[in-house]
């Protein structure tokens, strides 16, 4: 009985919220996504060597990133994932 009082307790905290979190992890994704393929898009990034060993891991989600950024198709040349 306690768990169960406890988790509905957790749920009316957190349901409110759940939105706004959501919200925040898709802003720094796409913050992230930004900063990995900036040497792609033509934005000079002065941490190039370090994030270009991220670049395909990237790749997977980079459909996503650009149709939420309003772009019908990949802003990048070479990738083509529509």
């Amino acid at each position: 009985m306690w768990k169960r009082f406890n988790a509905g307790l957790h749920e009316f905290y957190v349901a409110p919220y759940r939105r706004v979190f959501a919200r925040a992890k898709r802003d720094e994704e796409d913050l992230f996504m930004m900063l990995v393929l900036s040497e792609a898009l033509g934005l000079p990034n002065p941490a190039s060597g370090m994030t270009l060993e991220l670049l395909p891991e990237m790749l997977d989600r980079m459909h996503e990133w650009h149709t939420r950024q309003g772009l019908e198709h990949s802003p990048m040349d070479g990738l083509s994932c529509c």
